[in-house]
């Protein structure tokens, strides 16, 4: 008895971890709760061909905004067999000028490759040691879990890059828009980040933020 108790127990372990583990796919259902480990499974009988399909990264993002650059994702649940396999996709689009801000994906590692252009990118390790590289077409870059990193079109023409993650649900926190584009007072922004008073209500009054 008590072997049996133990081998549920470490199964439950690895399900928490990657449904594929235990099980061929877990297409994800999102009408259905949701837990650390992703979406709640699909029934099987109503999966089909088309869930381990994404054709969403074939069309160009918008650049027409702040940052010049857009990003389409193909994460559960749009790409429903992605669930529970610890993987994920996304393409960069980088008009001239364009920028993804500081950002950090806390569920995720991500592996970028550069298709159009050129791209400076790096990011900052937890010792604050900065590790920078100018990338042209076919070079690749990997960025750590959790650590903050960004994107530059530093070329003369537009930037097109794809990215790999290793989780269905990266996560994404952008760094100015959690600092300026909420309500969090502006005398804690100034008090934490040593900026002024006039620049932070510039910012603010940027990003849309308030307060």
């Amino acid at each position: 008895m008590k072997m049996i108790i133990h081998i549920f127990f470490i199964l439950s372990l690895v399900s928490s971890t990657s449904f594929a583990s235990v099980l061929d796919f877990c297409v994800a259902d999102p009408k259905g709760p949701q837990n650390p480990s992703g979406y709640s499974c699909k029934n099987p009988d109503q999966v089909t061909e088309n869930d381990f399909a994404f054709s969403g990264l074939a069309k160009a993002g918008n650049t027409s905004n702040i940052i010049k650059a857009a990003v389409t994702p193909a994460f559960a649940p749009a790409f429903a067999g992605l669930n529970g396999l610890d993987v994920s996709l996304a393409r960069l689009d980088l008009a001239g000028g364009g920028v993804i801000p500081l950002h950090t994906h806390p569920g995720a590692s991500e592996v970028l490759v550069v298709i159009q252009g050129t791209i400076s990118a790096g990011f900052i390790s937890s010792a604050n040691k900065v590790y920078l590289k100018t990338l042209s077409r076919g070079d690749s870059m990997v960025f750590p879990q959790g650590l903050l990193h960004f994107q530059l079109n530093s070329g003369k023409g537009p930037a097109l890059a794809f990215v790999a993650f290793g989780s269905s649900s990266p996560g994404l926190q952008i760094l100015p828009f959690a600092l300026f584009a909420n309500d969090l007072p502006s005398e804690l922004v100034e008090a934490t980040t040593f900026l002024s008073d006039e620049e932070v209500k510039k910012l603010k009054g940027v990003l849309g933020g308030t307060n």
